[in-house]
């Protein structure tokens, strides 16, 4: 799946937050909540419009920043 088909930013849309397509549902919003315990059917019945696909996109769009992250070690 490329995540890219799912999510999207835009300026004008919650400040250029990244959100799933044609919702103001912000990704960060999906991760905080899936991180929280929430499941993916929690999710769907709290947002009716977004999809599997859409909650699955979040984690791949989550992981790929995640590999090019730099942690710099403070002493």
């Amino acid at each position: 799946m490329n995540w890219k088909e799912h999510l999207t930013a835009d300026p004008a849309i919650l400040f250029g937050k990244m959100v799933i397509k044609d919702t103001r549902i912000p990704v960060d919003l999906v991760l905080e909540k899936l991180g929280s315990g929430h499941s993916f059917d929690d999710l769907l019945a709290a947002y009716p419009r977004i999809t599997t696909e859409d909650i699955q996109a979040c984690l791949l769009y989550a992981a790929e920043n995640a590999k090019h992250e730099k942690i710099l070690a403070v002493a």
